[in-house]
């Protein structure tokens, strides 16, 4: 069976924090997951991305990279848990996170995508990985 309710394809949103401070940075992705392959695309503060990635069933685990159009790419590492998918994400050595995403029709965590819309821009990754140089 290549449908998992566990994993269901389509419209999933989320946000993403710095390591260094709690403000919620929010993505909004479109996902498609198949046969433990993972894929899609998106949009941040950042900018307009694609996933490709992973995912195991058995042990919920899933890993991705968010790879920016024309910019860098970021590898997201996380397990599926209640409504959504939560763990960490990393930028080679020189910057790190959490994240959190859900799918959008479940409406998880609707408060949190509140908070995250009302944050500031996000700061671009290049003047973030010169400051922790």
């Amino acid at each position: 069976m290549d449908d998992d309710s566990d994993y269901p394809s389509g419209p999933w949103i989320g946000f993403y924090l710095y390591e260094a401070n709690s403000i919620r940075h929010r993505q909004e992705l479109t996902l498609n997951f198949k046969q433990g392959n993972l894929s899609g695309d998106g949009l941040d503060g950042v900018g307009a991305f694609i996933i490709r990635g992973k995912y195991a069933r058995e042990t919920r685990e899933v890993w991705w990279t968010k790879n920016y159009l024309g910019g860098h790419a970021v590898f997201y590492r996380g397990f599926r848990e209640g409504k959504g998918i939560w763990g960490t994400w990393e930028i080679n050595s020189f910057a790190r996170g959490g994240f959190k995403i859900w799918p959008k029709a479940l409406g998880a965590g609707e408060d949190e995508t509140e908070a995250a819309e009302a944050d500031a821009p996000v700061e671009l990754v290049g003047q973030n990985v010169e400051s922790k140089g």
